[in-house]
């Protein structure tokens, strides 16, 4: 099974268990050793994965990491894991600090079971950065992210590799988030910059205020219209084919009380943001299965998303044409309505979406009604 598959897994299994989830104990070994095994690890075996591995430091004798990770004796990847939901700031690490500093490990990760912070050693020789270069959540990742967590991988793992992948990632982090900020709120220097590659009078205050709103709103019109053009270009490149006719719902029967079958004579119109929410579950599934296998079935109520053009197989329904728009998720029995104010949140649902598909692909289809 893919990495991918195996995270999505993990993440829709213990999605129902966090509640339950109260302790550090619990944590590992709800989630960070399933983790580290989907990574290709054997946690039952000492050659690969030590639980407690002692870290001698100085006169202090006895120290220990929650998990050491193996390679012919020595340790690759340290973790130190806090509880569900604990705090991974910097000021709760001092321990993988000191461990990492008397260990040949060079890599390190920060955990709560939920989220992995990696860290190396780029800025000083064995001494841990105080940034790491990647942020891992396990429910709520791209395919992106798998690509790199991917890399710790027994079978892919190689430190050179992994570190020039390190000194990338450090800095297209810090990139994005400099545009995220500028995206949200625009710094007055930002607004100097790009005024002066338009404008080459003087930037007299009143200019200023007014690029500060058009910096803003070209910005993310810009965004916007890159995101429609991509959109629209997969549509043109999508063959007409494989979208299914306009079919009836299925009996309400099928799944109890989330949708109501409507009357024939109602003419059905599939918007613009039904079709770019279509193409957006695709781009998320495309690594699963193959895209011809998603299909989006239009009724008056909702619009439908199906594997394999399958009443029983639904992947989630999209309702846009209500003054608050909602999704409906098939990762759980009967679908959980999920509501959303942009299609931008639709990415945020992946890991459900994936989960979904998966339900579908481990069991056998059921034999239709009588």
């Amino acid at each position: 099974m893919e990495l991918i598959d195996q995270l999505t897994n993990l993440a829709s299994r213990v999605q129902k268990q966090l509640a339950h989830i109260q302790t550090e104990e619990a944590t590992k070994t709800a989630l960070v050793m399933p983790f580290i095994n989907a990574l290709g690890y054997n946690v039952f075996d000492p050659t690969e994965v030590v639980p407690e591995f002692i870290c001698d430091i100085g006169t202090k004798k006895g120290e220990k990491i929650d998990y050491a990770i193996m390679r012919d004796g020595m340790p690759i990847i340290l973790i130190e894991c806090k509880r569900v939901g604990g705090d991974l700031t910097i000021n709760n690490a001092s321990q993988l600090f000191r461990y990492f500093h008397v260990t040949e490990a060079r890599i390190a990760i920060l955990t709560n079971g939920s989220t992995y912070r990696l860290f190396t050693d780029l800025e000083q020789p064995n001494k841990m950065d105080e940034r790491p270069f990647m942020e891992f959540d396990l429910f709520n990742f791209q395919e992106n992210d798998v690509a790199e967590i991917k890399k710790l991988s027994k079978p892919s793992f190689n430190i050179e590799d992994m570190l020039f992948a390190a000194h990338n990632l450090k800095y297209m982090r810090a990139f994005k988030r400099y545009f995220d900020e500028q995206f949200t709120q625009p710094s007055a220097d930002f607004i100097n910059f790009v005024s002066k590659q338009v404008y080459d009078g003087v930037l007299t205050p009143k200019l200023k205020d007014q690029f500060s709103a058009l910096v803003h709103r070209s910005f993310h019109q810009f965004l916007n219209d890159k995101i429609t053009m991509r959109l629209r270009s997969a549509m043109v490149d999508t063959n007409s084919s494989m979208l299914a006719p306009e079919l009836p719902p299925p009996p309400a029967t099928e799944v109890a009380g989330l949708t109501a079958v409507e009357s024939d004579d109602k003419e059905i119109e599939t918007t613009v943001e039904e079709t770019e929410g279509f193409m957006i579950v695709r781009a998320i599934l495309r690594k699963m299965v193959a895209v011809n296998r998603v299909v989006m079935r239009d009724v008056q109520s909702y619009c439908g998303i199906l594997l394999d053009d399958n009443n029983r197989k639904p992947i989630c329904r999209l309702h846009f044409n209500g003054s608050k728009k909602y999704v409906t998720m098939f990762d759980v029995e009967g679908g959980e309505r999920v509501n959303i104010t942009s299609l931008d949140e639709l990415y945020e649902l992946a890991t459900r979406i994936r989960a979904a598909v998966q339900r579908y692909e481990k069991k056998p289809e059921q034999a239709p009604a009588e």
